[in-house]
């Protein structure tokens, strides 16, 4: 099967919430690494920022979070159908560089802990043209039947 559409059967993100473009590596149950590539044309580079664009924060975030729900798909097959991953924290999340259109990103996420319906992961993005990390987070998730409040 082509990595694309691992993607679009392990996450219920679309057009224009997908953050992941493909899946470089993963352990299942430890890790998993994957890579964005930045386009001017995401929506949110018209107002954040017009005349500087940088790719904001919380997407940085989403994506690691979006690489974790892989990550947890891959390892502990769900139906997508009937379940989702939701997340519940973000702790400790540090925004080092900017993210300009046309980087590339390398996201890596590691479980800390899984437990039944409940994983916590720790992630981090690098630019590969300058190797610099530009966000870190950690974050936990918990998979429950489709439109069940938390």
């Amino acid at each position: 099967m082509k990595n694309f559409l691992k993607i679009l059967d392990a996450l219920p993100h679309r057009y224009p919430f997908l953050m992941v473009d493909k899946v470089l590596e993963i352990v299942q149950g430890e890790s998993i690494k994957t890579q964005k590539c930045v386009s001017i044309n995401e929506p949110h580079f018209q107002g954040h920022f017009p005349d500087l664009p940088v790719m904001p924060g919380i997407l940085l975030v989403e994506a690691m979070a979006q690489s974790g729900a892989i990550l947890a798909y891959e390892s502990n097959k769900f139906d997508l159908k009937t379940k989702c991953l939701y997340i519940t924290s973000i702790q400790n999340a540090k925004f080092i560089s900017p993210v300009y259109p046309g980087d590339v990103l390398n996201i890596e996420v590691v479980n800390q802990l899984h437990r039944r319906n409940i994983w916590k992961q720790k992630g981090k993005c690098v630019v590969i043209n300058s190797q610099n990390t530009c966000a870190e987070a950690e974050f936990s998730a918990v998979l429950l039947p489709k439109h069940q409040e938390l």
